[in-house]
C-alpha cells in the first residue's frame, strides 16, 4: 500500500494529479512532468534530511495512486498532506494509506502529534477527516498552531492525530474485534 518515492513514479503521478478535482488540493503542485520530477527529487533529498517523510500510495497491483508526506516536521510534529488520484476516490485507499502511515510515523520516527490543516470549503477533505474515529479538532487546543496556518483569516480548520489517540483507539478496536470474536466462535 505504500512504499517509498521514486522518480519512476513521476509519469504516472503526474497525469493522476493534474485532474481538475484533484490539483487544487495537492500541496507540491507542478505544471508538467519536468516539474513533478524535479519536485519528487527535492522531496526525496529532503527526507534523507529529516525534513519531512513522504511516501507513494500504491494499490493492490503496486501501482502508484497518490502520495501521503508528512510536512515542515520539528518537534515531533508534523503537518500530513494526502492526495489520491480521481478514479481510486471512494475505495478505501485513502484510509488503509493513513493508518499505515500513521504506525511508521508512531512507531518508527518518533513523531508525537499529526496536524492537518483543511480548507473550510473542502467538504471532500472535512468528510474524510471527520470518518477517522481518532482525530482531534484543534483549533482551541493549539491555538498558535491555529493562527500559522491562518494568519489574516481563518479559511482552514486544524486537526490533531496524536500517539495517544491513535493507540489508544487502535487498543479499542482490537479489543472490540476479540470480543466479537469470542462471540461468533
Amino acid at each position: 500500500m505504500l512504499k517509498k518515492r521514486d522518480l519512476h513514479e513521476v509519469p504516472a503521478l503526474y497525469q493522476l494529479m493534474s485532474h481538475p478535482e484533484v490539483y487544487p488540493y495537492v500541496r507540491q503542485k507542478a505544471e508538467s512532468s519536468d516539474a513533478f520530477y524535479f519536485i519528487t527529487k527535492q522531496t526525496m533529498e529532503a527526507e534523507e534530511r529529516g525534513q519531512l517523510i513522504s511516501r507513494t500510495i500504491v494499490d493492490e497491483y503496486n501501482q502508484p495512486i497518490g502520495t501521503i508526506t508528512l510536512f515542515d516536521i520539528e518537534q515531533n510534529h508534523g503537518f500530513l498532506a494526502t492526495w489520491i488520484g480521481k478514479p481510486y476516490f471512494g475505495k478505501g485507499y485513502n484510509r488503509e494509506a493513513k493508518e499505515q502511515f500513521f504506525d511508521e510515523l508512531f512507531l518508527h520516527a518518533s513523531i508525537d502529534t499529526i496536524f492537518m490543516k483543511v480548507r473550510k470549503t473542502n467538504t471532500r477533505s472535512l468528510k474524510a477527516v471527520l470518518k477517522i474515529p481518532y482525530v482531534t479538532l484543534a483549533n482551541s487546543i493549539y491555538p498558535q498552531v491555529y493562527e500559522q496556518i491562518n494568519p489574516n483569516e481563518a479559511i482552514y480548520d486544524l486537526f490533531a492525530i496524536s500517539k495517544e489517540h491513535y493507540y489508544s483507539y487502535q487498543q479499542f478496536y482490537a479489543l472490540e474485534a476479540e470480543a466479537t470474536d469470542d462471540e461468533v466462535g
